[in-house]
């Protein structure tokens, strides 16, 4: 499998009154198309502000992100290209949606952000609610998140992401939030969209059961740095 995300490097230092935090700390990896790449540690390790970064909403201190072969130029803003092919999905579906807002914004301004034809819309929107398991797609495209289950507003955050058809999945403990039993569904959900889109998912958690039953390889992460890095299996 080629690398479709490689990360050099890549570091990120806050400056606080007691000095400065190391959050991420020179970590060096890459994610393959078609495989899981689990990245556990426990609370504090850095694992989110890395997802941040590999969603260029933090800025890092120094390192190179290399996306398809080309590197990332750091210094730029945030472009569609890098958006749309790498896409994060954070723990809270609740927090990560507007909670104003009917869930068919939150589907179709995505898709019309990155080029879908306004008269496009609502098929795309409820052809991504489809792909989630989320049917018929018609009964949650005018509700509002509230009225939803937490299982229910991970389908949505996970159909956001995958509206844009990306290349790469960050998923920031995205079933943690959840019941056990509704975690056994969005896992087995996450599983099936990345085997049939191909997709580069890396799962971060600190529960090893979740890393174990999805990932093929693990990073252990261990105040802002990679300590460690086997097979799920061998792990």
């Amino acid at each position: 499998m080629s690398a479709t995300l490689e990360v050099e490097g890549l570091a990120t230092h806050f400056i606080t009154r007691a000095g400065t935090v190391r959050a991420v700390d020179g970590v060096s990896f890459h994610v393959s198309r078609g495989e899981v790449l689990g990245l556990v540690g426990e609370s504090g390790s850095g694992k989110s502000v890395l997802a941040r970064m590999l969603a260029r909403i933090v800025a890092p201190t120094s390192g190179e992100l290399i996306l398809g072969g080309d590197v990332v130029n750091l210094s730029a803003r945030r472009g569609l290209d890098y958006v749309s092919q790498v896409q994060l999905v954070l723990q809270d579906p609740f927090a990560s949606v507007n909670p104003v807002r009917l869930i068919r914004h939150a589907l179709e301004r995505p898709l019309a952000i990155h080029g879908t034809a306004k008269d496009d819309l609502d098929e795309q929107a409820r052809a991504v609610l489809e792909s989630v398991a989320l049917s018929p797609a018609a009964e949650y495209l005018d509700r509002y998140p509230h009225e939803l289950s937490g299982g229910q507003r991970q389908r949505i955050a996970l159909a956001r992401a995958l509206a844009c058809a990306p290349d790469v999945l960050v998923a920031d403990e995205a079933v943690s939030a959840l019941d056990v039993s509704v975690q056994a569904q969005i896992l087995d959900l996450l599983r099936e969209v990345q085997r049939q889109l191909g997709l580069g998912l890396l799962f971060i958690t600190h529960d090893l059961s979740l890393v174990r039953s999805i990932a093929d390889r693990v990073l252990v992460m261990y105040l802002g740095s990679i300590v460690e890095s086997a097979t799920a299996m061998d792990l």
